[in-house]
């Protein structure tokens, strides 16, 4: 198969979907590999490092898309991509088409496979191309927050963990999964007084058995969250519905509750977020003041730290990766359960239920069925 590797144009977006190693495994297999010129300079790959990985390095991005059946991205493509589009193109990224109907839209109309990978999904339910990023921002909203703390950046002026004599920050996490137990271990770890909620009981005890002294549990609900709000210093939205829209657990009014100079940070923000005042950022520009609260909702948060990133995505994208190139998507989705639950688009038609209803849109299953 031929595989192109664009650079990513995402606002300050500095990962690469694959890496020399990777171009290296797909050779192996006998596929071809175009990369863009400069694609991997922001994660630390020069284009030498790609030649003599056997891969074939292009001037332009228009080249890639032109030559290659199937691209591997990280990020979703935006409207200057889409144009380069071709019919029938297998696209590997993320793509979270449940917080946009633009690129929804556009995706039908291109007739483009669209295979995201944050539905792939294992029997277990875990999704595992997107528990490497959750971890790393996870990771990162504590940092984020931390530093929007600082009253120079508007934030209250108050040190996470406090020193001795004064207490520390208290720090309020929405959700239980991967980005919320990272981000709560991240604020234990620098002293802070955490507490975490999420809707599942079982989750919670797992919770409370890892997680040191200072993380407490609690049931999510309105009204554990609108007591807690009003004395948190740093809300973590953490909240994952797969492939659909994140419900909104603190809403406009609820801002008016919290302090003056709090922060929020909205990781579930490329899934339409779960504060109903975030909307998506850059790292150009990462923040906004509603209310006094300083909301901080980059919606590619990973991409700050692109060598941890890229490398911590493509170990978890490249067997997936390879099982497409070998096989093409059809007869890898039909043998692959899991990469079949990563099918969003295909033939100008929705067959992911999650993002249809985002868009009161069809939902088709009949051609997922017929490739089983």
């Amino acid at each position: 198969m031929i595989i192109g590797v664009p650079k990513e144009i995402k606002n300050n977006e500095n990962r690469v979907a694959l890496t020399p190693a990777g171009v290296s495994e797909m050779k192996k297999h006998g596929h071809v590999v175009y990369v863009q010129a400069t694609a991997g300079l922001g994660s630390g790959f020069a284009d030498e490092e790609y030649t003599q990985a056997g891969a074939v390095v292009l001037p332009t991005i228009e080249d890639v898309y032109a030559i290659a059946e199937m691209i591997i991205k990280v990020k979703e493509p935006i409207a200057s991509e889409y144009p380069l589009i071709k019919k029938d193109q297998l696209l590997f990224t993320y793509f979270h088409f449940a917080s946009s109907e633009e690129l929804t839209h556009a995706m039908l109309e291109k007739g483009a496979v669209c295979l995201a990978y944050e539905t792939v999904e294992k029997t277990d339910r875990s999704l595992p191309l997107l528990v490497p990023m959750s971890e790393v921002a996870g990771r990162m909203a504590i940092q984020q927050g931390a530093k929007y703390l600082e009253k120079p950046l508007k934030g209250r002026g108050i040190l996470l963990g406090g020193v001795p004599g004064v207490p520390p920050a208290k720090v309020l996490v929405l959700g239980g999964g991967i980005v919320g137990t990272q981000a709560a271990k991240m604020a234990a770890g620098l002293g802070a007084q955490v507490t975490i909620m999420d809707l599942s009981l079982p989750r919670l005890r797992q919770l409370d058995d890892i997680m040191p002294a200072n993380v407490n549990t609690e049931m999510s609900n309105h009204y554990n969250i609108t007591r807690a709000i009003k004395d948190a210093d740093l809300v973590v939205g953490a909240v994952l519905i797969p492939g659909a829209k994140a419900p909104h657990l603190i809403t406009r009014d609820m801002l008016k509750l919290m302090r003056p100079g709090a922060v929020v940070v909205d990781v579930a923000v490329d899934q339409g977020g779960c504060i109903e005042t975030c909307t998506p950022t850059t790292h150009e520009n990462p923040t906004f003041i509603i209310d006094d609260i300083v909301h901080y909702c980059v919606a590619n948060m990973p991409g700050a730290v692109p060598y941890t990133s890229t490398l911590a995505l493509t170990n978890a994208t490249l067997p997936y990766a390879v099982q497409l190139a070998n096989k093409g998507w059809e007869k890898a989705c039909a043998e692959n359960e899991e990469l079949k639950k990563g099918l969003n688009v295909a033939n100008g038609k929705i067959l992911y239920k999650g993002v249809a209803e985002a868009w009161n849109l069809p939902y088709n299953e009949e051609l997922v069925l017929a490739n089983a």
